[in-house]
């Protein structure tokens, strides 16, 4: 997630040169601080969120949903390497609703819960397709203040909630990871004013930099809209419609945690709680078409829209025509798979054409990771997929070269 990536070299600015950054981390929550820490205090923490700030519940069911054996994979390597190196706190990987690969480091067990960082993005923007399919959103169409009413009268007039999903909004943010100054963060400091919420009051004092639907800029603070938007549509907190629409009817195995904000409001665009195998689940969930309990979950046509590239990034990052690109706050490929990424190593990878979900949590030693732990990163996905691939049960069941930029891809690049 950009924003405590961009936090962490704020403070450590503050602490070379005594500045203002310092001032700014003094300020921050104690959920963030921990960001700062050493990687075994870092280790407890990203397993025990709700010791460092107020969380709400993700009520699961009362059956979970089986996660049955499957062949084991064999890895060339085999999976303690990658694990020690990656700095993994666990690995699974699902193909068909299957257990080809479960293992677990740094403290962490299955019965644990680990941090999300930003792959909450994709479960929120999912909730938003829920929301779609329940006429609480009436259409994507429709402009953002529609629904955030405490915007009214800002630049999100002219936004609508299609181009906050994709973060095309033209609205103006910094995220310059040296400034104090920066929207990303002035913005998490940011307590609420009569608008009610802190992002929405954040938020509403932005300009405009692009025309709608021009300009793909990251915006974390446009998550968390997302996730007002759908609370303010649906009437309901995002844990309350995250349970009843997808935790309980699917049947995750455990309750999870969302992290709030100032106001009280979970972040749309970060920390959610859950089991390594619950983030499974919730691939496994998108890979069976958003069904749970036998009725479908999100709007017709959501998940293909939301995991294809809405926006595409050329080869030098920008926009372009190249295969890769971005959804509904999914990562997303030209082969038709795609990812929900968090800081520090969190991913949940899908790749429908395998039935596969492969989600790993871990603590890098810094957010993004260096290049070699992110290639190091891909050379594990491409050896899970080679894996799969190799044992006949890869695409049409044939074994071939692994191909497909998103388990060749760098993955932490696009965490820019």
């Amino acid at each position: 997630m950009r924003i405590l990536h961009k936090l962490l070299a704020i403070a450590a600015l503050g602490a070379l040169s005594g500045c203002a950054s310092l001032s700014l981390y003094n300020k921050l929550p104690a959920n963030q601080k921990l960001l700062f820490a050493p990687m075994a205090e870092r280790d407890k923490g990203f397993r025990a969120m709700e010791n460092y700030g107020a969380v709400k519940l993700i009520a699961a069911g009362t059956a979970a949903r089986p996660l049955p054996a499957g062949s084991p994979l064999v890895l060339p390597e085999g999976v303690e390497g990658y694990m020690a190196r990656q700095r993994m706190a666990g690995v699974i990987v699902l193909q068909h609703g299957k257990v080809r690969l479960e293992k677990y480091g740094l403290g962490f067990a299955a019965n644990g819960r680990w941090t999300s960082f930003s792959m909450a993005k994709s479960i929120t923007s999912t909730l938003a397709g829920a929301a779609l399919r329940d006429g609480a959103i009436k259409s994507l169409e429709d402009k953002v203040t529609d629904y955030i009413p405490g915007l009214r009268g800002s630049v999100y007039d002219v936004v609508t909630v299609r181009q906050l999903l994709t973060m095309t909004s033209g609205v103006k943010w910094s995220e310059n990871y040296s400034d104090p100054k920066s929207d990303v963060a002035r913005f998490i400091i940011q307590q609420p004013g009569p608008e009610g919420d802190a992002t929405v009051s954040y938020m509403k004092t932005l300009t405009r930099e692009a025309p709608p639907g021009s300009r793909w800029v990251y915006k974390t603070g446009e998550s968390n809209l997302v996730g007002v938007l759908v609370s303010s549509a649906t009437g309901k907190t995002l844990s309350e419609y995250l349970s009843e629409k997808i935790w309980k009817p699917y049947g995750m195995e455990r309750d999870a945690i969302w992290f709030t904000n100032s106001s009280g409001h979970e972040l749309g665009g970060c920390c959610i709680s859950a089991s390594l195998r619950d983030y499974a689940r919730f691939g496994q969930f998108m890979l069976d078409g958003a069904v749970a309990g036998g009725q479908p979950v999100v709007a017709d046509g959501w998940i293909e829209q939301a995991t294809r590239p809405q926006i595409r990034f050329g080869a030098n990052g920008g926009t372009g025509t190249g295969g890769n690109g971005y959804g509904f706050q999914w990562w997303a490929y030209g082969d038709g798979s795609y990812q929900a990424i968090g800081i520090f190593g969190q991913t949940i990878t899908i790749n429908p054409q395998r039935g596969l979900v492969i989600a790993i949590v871990g603590n890098w030693p810094s957010a993004n990771g260096s290049a070699s732990m992110r290639q190091d990163r891909a050379a594990f996905l491409r050896s899970v997929l080679a894996a799969v691939d190799a044992s006949g049960n890869g695409a049409n069941g044939a074994a071939h070269r692994p191909s497909g930029p998103s388990l060749a891809h760098d993955a932490g690049s696009l965490l820019r």
